[in-house]
């Protein structure tokens, strides 16, 4: 028997229960994961928080978006992006449905290499944010010589952000807390405090303007700043600031959005490069086992962990 985590009703993380089920047998084109780490992310709060409706026919509601561990069974024609997934492999399969378990099937398209050494709470905590990143990169075109904005750069796509946009040859400046200033400056970053006198700090760190602005924290201060700094206004986008939606581009699954489905489908396998090359890494800010599911969403949804947080099953 194997153990899942799953809302049971709709609310904070006391509503979490750990259930026992039973491991099945993949489908054609399937895989099933051992499961030895699993990302948890702010959409998986507001899921079950009824951000995004309270719809009681879809509960006991599954929770986790991304999960690595080992192939243990593989249905037939079961290949993902990059080539045909075998028993023993170890993996991440992003995006699936139910990955707060022990063990989780899998459609064989979500299911990538794991890149080599690379831990297992690491390795959960990889994708969503990951593709959340390139995407925003994209949206905005951060290249060589551009200096980008980056509001709530600690968290775990600003970090991504910060990371590919340095080694893409830009100048990275993000606002975080003062706690954090001293980690951020050893991923390239140049740090500013949030709060008041923002726009003046930014001008005294990028004298020469900045080019691009990337929010991941949805705030109006951060969305201001933005515009206040950056010329072109197609050049600032937001993960987060969703009544914005007139003032800045948006990006992700809110209303008003660009899912941007094909980019993130397509940066998965980028994202295992760059990891490969030593470009990018994931700072893991905790880890919880399955049982303590809802002591780590407490810590997710306050906002300030300073890095992923994954439960470890």
């Amino acid at each position: 028997m194997g153990t899942s985590v799953v809302a049971s009703s709709y609310g904070g993380p006391e509503v979490l229960d750990a259930v026992s089920t039973d491991p099945r047998r993949p489908g054609p084109g399937q895989v099933r994961i051992a499961v030895r780490a699993a990302g948890i992310n702010p959409i998986d709060v507001k899921l079950y928080g009824g951000a995004m409706g309270s719809d009681t026919s879809k509960l006991p509601l599954p929770l986790g978006m991304e999960v690595a561990g080992e192939a243990t069974a593989v249905g037939d024609d079961a290949a993902g992006p990059a080539g045909p997934v075998s028993v023993g492999d170890e993996v991440i399969a992003y995006p699936v449905s139910g990955g707060y378990a022990s063990d989780v099937v899998v459609p064989a398209s979500s299911v990538l290499p794991k890149p080599t050494g690379m831990a297992w709470p690491e390795a959960a905590g990889l994708m969503l944010t990951g593709v959340t990143a390139v995407h925003a990169l994209r949206a905005v075109g951060v290249g060589a010589g551009d200096t980008v904005l980056v509001h709530g750069v600690s968290g775990g796509v600003g970090l991504t952000v910060a990371q590919l946009a340095v080694d893409a040859g830009a100048t990275v400046v993000g606002t975080a807390s003062e706690r954090h200033h001293e980690t951020l400056r050893g991923f390239g970053v140049t740090p500013v405090s949030y709060g008041e006198g923002l726009v003046e700090r930014v001008r005294a760190v990028a004298p020469s303007g900045v080019d691009a602005a990337i929010d991941t924290v949805g705030t109006d201060e951060a969305v201001d700043t933005s515009l206040a700094l950056v010329a072109d206004r197609d050049r600032v986008v937001s993960i987060a600031a969703f009544g914005r939606a007139g003032d800045v581009q948006l990006i992700g699954g809110g209303p008003g959005a660009d899912p941007g489905t094909e980019i993130r489908s397509a940066a998965r396998l980028e994202l295992v490069r760059h990891v490969e090359a030593g470009a990018l890494r994931v700072v893991v800010a905790r880890t919880f086992p399955l049982a303590e599911a809802a002591e780590a969403h407490r810590l997710v949804a306050g906002g300030h962990a300073g890095g992923k947080v994954v439960l470890v099953p």
